[in-house]
């Protein structure tokens, strides 16, 4: 019966505000507010204080009851104010893979010159998180959602509470937002990266004999050469790292999903997926061939995440719009 009631009472809601579009000022009329557990127990203490004191005429009895009453109240006013008037500002989200956890980031701006304590943010999925919001200033509030597959991950609703200053009531609102994060295919698989499918500029291991130009510095792996390691950094206490140098002919391949056999459509979405992060790390060209999409050779961190984006969708009808 309650779980019915919260689903009544949440469709009610979301009739009521429709879909935000951020930014959003939350105004009076969408906030709600109520006692909590704490607050109703002070209320039947109130109560029997209040009896109390008329049973035996004890004034003291009921100027301390008639206090914590007072008291109370402004308690429930501030609760209210707390929210009254911030301003959601943004909302943005990195993309993850599946299995991981998705990172919200919550922008809150605050026009008051009084600071805003005690704000907590949830959902369905994410666990509450609390901030400040400081006066005049804004505060950036960073939500994890679990991302169990991939594809968009609707974020759904998000709740703004608070329970300020004293935690006898709590105000709180909804904000239901058309945003998704894109959770990209784990990265797996043992399959062998493909032979490189032509020549072009990009970064390379260093190898005997070269002399081209110094590049970059990536962690180190399995199987990298020692004389490729930077030695006198680890000899200045840096972690273990690899030179890489400009090579004219480095490798570009195309990864073919097609070539996969004997492998379920998510295992090979999984390992195209580890392919694609091997290469970008690497900084080789790379390019994708899915049914009915060819994703050009490229490179760099917008091509990478292009590609991952190709595979989260695949099949969805995201990818065929």
């Amino acid at each position: 019966m309650r779980a019915f009631m919260q689903r009544r009472m949440a469709a009610w809601i979301r009739r009521r505000q429709g879909v935000d579009v951020l930014p959003v000022t939350l105004q009076r009329r969408r906030l709600y507010i109520l006692p909590t557990r704490a607050g109703v127990a002070f209320g039947v203490l109130l109560l029997l204080m209040l009896i109390a004191g008329l049973n035996y005429a004890n004034s003291l009895a009921l100027l301390v009851t008639f206090l914590l009453a007072g008291l109370a109240l402004v308690a429930m006013h501030s609760c209210h104010r707390n929210l009254l008037g911030l301003t959601v500002a943004e909302l943005s989200s990195a993309d993850s893979f599946a299995g991981e956890h998705a990172e919200l980031r919550l922008r809150l701006a605050n026009s008051r010159a009084q600071l805003r304590p005690g704000i907590e943010i949830d959902g369905a999925g994410i666990a509450a998180v609390a901030g400040t919001a400081p006066a005049n200033g804004e505060v950036v509030v960073s939500l994890r959602m679990a991302a169990p597959r991939r594809g968009l991950l609707p974020i759904g609703r998000l709740r703004i509470m608070s329970t300020w200053p004293f935690g006898l009531f709590r105000a709180w609102t909804w904000l239901h937002l058309a945003h998704s994060v894109t959770v990209y295919p784990r990265p797996a698989g043992q399959r062998p990266m493909p032979m490189a499918a032509g020549a072009n500029r990009g970064t390379a291991p260093r190898e005997s004999g070269d002399i081209d130009e110094w590049a970059t510095l990536r962690a180190f792996r399995d199987g990298d050469s020692p004389r490729q390691v930077a030695w006198k950094a680890y000899a200045r206490g840096a972690p273990l790292l690899v030179k890489e140098y400009t090579a004219s002919g480095s490798a570009e391949r195309l990864f073919d999903f097609a070539t996969l056999a004997g492998l379920d459509t998510e295992q090979r979405l999984s390992q195209l997926a580890r392919w694609i992060v091997n290469c970008a790390s690497d900084g080789e060209g790379f390019g994708v061939r899915l049914p009915q999409q060819l994703i050009e050779l490229d490179q760099g961190m917008v091509h990478r995440q292009r590609c991952l984006r190709a595979l989260a969708l695949f099949g969805s009808e995201s990818a065929r719009q």
